[in-house]
């Protein structure tokens, strides 16, 4: 039978050990966390797929804007994820910093016991709890007792908020372990769909640079993208200033040495495919795109019968002056023009009606395309 100094000295390591006892992090399965409109948004984009594939040119620039517009969405709602995996991680490291502090009060705590345990193992002198019952008047005895009781009491407190403590940090562990979790695994989806739609966006410019190559129109050997006719690239030209398009930003048309804008030119290059097997012969063009320079020149040649230069639609690359018939109002060429245009976002704008009459005049609607 032990001592009662060993009781005593057993009594207080228990109390010691029983407040460093420290639980692992817990562990749990990643869940999914809330997403915002944002990357829903972004998560739908890459999700579609096509009902059949693209046959006409405004089919292929079409699914091709839409494919790489997908990757846009998909970007976005990476990005507003790690956004908000990045504020979830600031906060819990708040709350982790907490708990840090937490742990340093409650070693505070623990120190009297320890120094108790300590003095009673190295003081031989000491014989389990006689410290607190040392002969003496009956006012010291109940004081030492109210000190023990003291003792026991902030063992008990102590050891609560151990307890509770240690919960918390369980509980934060399990929280970061389950959002990196979940928000690795969504990201890595994120990035596999816009490897596959970046994949599929380049196959349908390249799909798109053959067939008008077929069609004539001089811009390379198809293998490398389609430069100027890459309908992805449109967002670059509306940087520039009317009449001031770089090169590497427009797409030759079927007629040598005119051209226009990516989407211009390949919704009239469908266009002139429909023309063709009505007439037998291509669309006649004697003007499209017109840099500042040329646009001045002709404002000052035909003043009346221009736009101010850096007014004109031919300097955005989104206009044709036509002839072989065309030109000539209420022809059959240009009444045939009148009622199909419009299905290749193409028309003939109500000004040229009247003020002034050009009959010769159309015009790309940007707007009217993205809805074909």
């Amino acid at each position: 039978m032990p001592s009662p100094r060993s009781a005593g000295l057993i009594a207080v390591v228990t109390v010691m050990t029983s407040l460093a006892v420290s639980a692992p992090y817990g562990t749990a399965a990643a869940a999914p966390t809330g997403t915002t409109t944002t990357e829903a948004a972004g998560e739908s984009a890459v999700a579609g797929v096509l009902d059949k594939e693209p046959t006409t040119l405004t089919e292929l620039r079409r699914e091709a804007q839409k494919a790489y517009k997908s990757i846009e969405d998909a970007n976005r709602a990476l990005v507003a994820r790690q956004k908000k995996f990045g504020a979830v991680e600031k906060e819990l490291a708040t709350k982790l910093e907490s708990l840090q502090q937490a742990t340093a009060e409650l070693n505070k705590l623990r120190k009297p016991l320890s120094d108790l345990a300590s003095s009673m193992y190295q003081d031989p002198s000491l014989d389990g709890i006689s410290p607190f019952f040392r002969a003496g008047s009956g006012t010291e005895t109940l004081r030492r007792i109210a000190d023990l009781d003291h003792i026991v009491a902030g063992r008990n407190n102590v050891l609560g908020d151990a307890v509770k403590l240690l919960e918390r940090q369980q509980q934060l562990a399990q929280e970061a372990q389950e959002l990196r979790a979940a928000s690795l695994l969504q990201e890595a989806q994120l990035s596999a769909q816009v490897t596959v739609l970046r994949k599929r966006s380049t196959a349908l410019v390249r799909s798109l640079t053959k067939a008008l190559i077929k069609l004539g129109v001089k811009i390379g050997d198809g293998t490398q993208g389609a430069g100027g006719c890459d309908p992805t690239r449109i967002s670059q030209a509306e940087q520039y200033p009317n009449g001031l398009l770089p090169k590497n930003i427009l797409c030759p048309l079927p007629q040598a040495g005119e051209e226009l804008r990516a989407d211009a030119a390949i919704a009239f290059a469908d266009l002139n495919i429909a023309y063709k097997k009505r007439f037998g012969t291509s669309m006649c063009i004697s003007d499209s795109y017109r840099s500042l320079s040329e646009q001045q020149s002709i404002y000052y040649r035909r003043p009346g019968f221009a736009a101010t230069p850096g007014k004109s639609n031919h300097g955005l690359g989104l206009a044709v002056d036509l002839c072989g018939g065309v030109q000539n109002f209420r022809s059959v060429q240009f009444n045939w023009l009148e009622a199909n245009s419009k299905r290749y976002g193409w028309m003939h704008p109500d000004w040229a009606y009247h003020s002034p009459f050009e009959p010769w005049h159309w015009e790309y609607d940007p707007k009217l395309g993205s809805q074909l």
